[in-house]
């Protein structure tokens, strides 16, 4: 059920208005005069002290979210006077207070107890572990929809910036906090229930399975935001050509799977696409439940990209380039080889070392590791691998825009406008390819291609303009990272946050257990 943004706050205008109707009936049993409850800020005042807290409730109930655990708190303790002490009354009335208030507030048979009778109220152990299970669940399902989440980094794409087997804090409320899209789901998961219990490994009942439900759907909308998304900022986003993914292979791309599918076996598109729906649990996700990337943002909406030979252009200038980056490279000894613990061990930061010929390596260095490399006695030649145009590896067109039009490769590529909102492009069938995704899935219209006509929601057009910003997002790993390269633009309603510091990171590849050097470390 899609709930628009409108309906959405009439009905929350109207649960507001209904809960206050409720607390001015019972701040009159309680002997308080009613109007009083509806008096911004004189109304919280007297609530918390009629319920005899601390004066730090009143300046915690004005900190956004934080301020609804306060106001559940002051509620429960509201009922108590009234002598509604089980649990099943207290979640009433704090779940649907719009409701369950005005209901005690005008039934004759509820009255104020007195303040020695409620106190004499105590909780059962059971209780007490309830309400503190109820609380702490609340507490951090705000904290971690609004505030700040923890990620982990499980691939290597954005190293030597960010390693694998980083803990990182991501702020959201950096480019502004969104409301949920899905927010009826299970606490503490993403879009399944774990498979297995952390660092125990013991499997878990029902793992894998879906951990949210669409009965109530919200459109995008987010909070104003603290800061603008600037260029080179890490950014967490839900990865956008997850749409659809193939819950066996959540790994890889739908789409691609679809055109590797096309290739191997010399078939249509929509034969393959039929082929995978039957091989495949096929699952279409909600923007919040796709998968969550980190990369770094290098261009903004409305900036002209273009790759170069590896070398990253924005504007026709060369773009921020981190020292940690880091790129193929193609390495041609005399006939030694090398060992790949060692050139770790020696501080050589390479990922891999593949033998590709004889006397020839692959590495995957940054440029100083590069150099070092060079040093080496076995070495004759150190050269950056880098694919031409015209040369992509893959002949399935894994390269974005996806299309044999385009002889664009990873270090290769472009020019390229990103797309801003209220700008105009020109459609034609040479510049589709770029905005399929942008028009079809991302703002949701209808296209059909009639010869070389382009018909968007049963209109013939030879233009389009954008609904929302794009950002381009690249790994700092540029030879092994799955990227903007691949899939194209990331909307801006996939944005999830700003990383912010490495809080915890242990190195599992090479056995040397935490870093001690990484913890508690801003992400620049």
């Amino acid at each position: 059920m899609e709930i628009s943004i409108s309906a959405f706050v009439i009905m929350s205008i109207l649960y507001f208005v209904a809960a206050h109707v409720g607390l001015y009936k019972i701040f009159e049993k309680i002997g308080i005069e009613g109007w009083k409850a509806l008096v911004p800020f004189y109304s919280t005042y007297i609530a918390v002290k009629t319920v005899k807290k601390s004066w730090l409730w009143i300046i915690t109930y004005y900190i956004p979210f934080l301020g609804f655990v306060v106001w559940m708190g002051i509620v429960v303790e509201l009922m108590k006077l009234l002598g509604k002490t089980s649990f099943k009354e207290h979640f009433l009335g704090v779940v649907f207070a719009g409701i369950y208030l005005p209901y005690i507030g005008f039934k004759d048979e509820v009255k104020f107890i007195g303040f020695e009778e409620a106190a004499k109220y105590k909780k059962s152990r059971k209780r007490e572990w309830a309400d503190a299970i109820v609380f702490a669940v609340i507490a951090a399902t705000l904290i971690r929809g609004f505030y700040m989440e923890a990620f982990t980094i499980p691939t290597s794409s954005m190293e030597q910036k960010l390693l694998v087997g980083d803990f990182l804090f991501v702020n959201k409320m950096a480019y502004g906090a969104r409301v949920p899209n899905t927010p009826l789901s299970f606490p503490f998961t993403h879009h399944s229930f774990p498979e297995e219990i952390p660092l125990i490994g013991i499997p878990v009942p029902g793992g894998g399975n879906q951990s949210y439900v669409e009965w109530v759907k919200f459109p995008h909308y987010k909070l104003p935001a603290m800061q603008d998304m600037e260029r080179n900022d890490c950014v967490v986003f839900n990865f956008p050509a997850g749409d659809t993914v193939a819950i066996e292979k959540q790994n890889q791309v739908y789409e691609q799977l679809v055109r590797d599918n096309m290739y191997q076996h010399k078939i249509s598109w929509q034969e393959a696409k039929n082929r995978l729906d039957k091989q495949y649990t096929i699952k279409v996700r909600p923007v919040d439940k796709r998968e969550n990337y980190i990369k770094r943002c290098v261009g903004l909406p409305g900036d002209k990209l273009e790759i170069i030979d590896s070398k990253l252009m924005i504007n026709d200038k060369d773009a921020y380039f981190d020292e940690g980056a880091q790129f193929n490279y193609l390495v041609k000894t005399n006939g030694s080889g090398f060992n790949q613990t060692m050139l770790h061990k020696k501080a050589i930061t390479t990922e891999e070392v593949r033998q590709v010929g004889q006397d020839l390596y692959m590495m995957t260095l940054t440029d100083k590791a590069a150099a070092q490399v060079k040093q080496y006695a076995q070495v004759v030649a150190v050269e950056k691998y880098i694919q031409p145009k015209g040369q992509q590896e893959d002949p399935t067109y894994a390269v974005f825009p996806n299309d044999k039009q385009y002889n664009w490769t990873v270090d290769n590529f472009g020019p390229i406008t990103i797309p801003k909102a209220g700008e105009t492009v020109a459609l034609t069938t040479k510049t589709l390819p770029l905005y399929r995704r942008v028009i079809v899935n991302y703002e949701y219209n209808d296209l059909q291609i009639k010869g070389n006509d382009i018909y968007i929601n049963g209109q013939k057009t030879t233009s389009y303009t954008f609904k929302q910003d794009y950002y381009w997002m690249m790994g700092d790993n540029r030879h092994n990272s799955q990227d903007s390269r691949y899939w194209g633009f990331v909307p801006d309603d996939h944005i999830v946050g700003k990383a912010v510091f490495v809080w915890f990171s242990t190195d599992t590849k090479w056995g040397t257990g935490i870093r001690w050097d990484r913890l508690f470390t801003l992400v620049h």
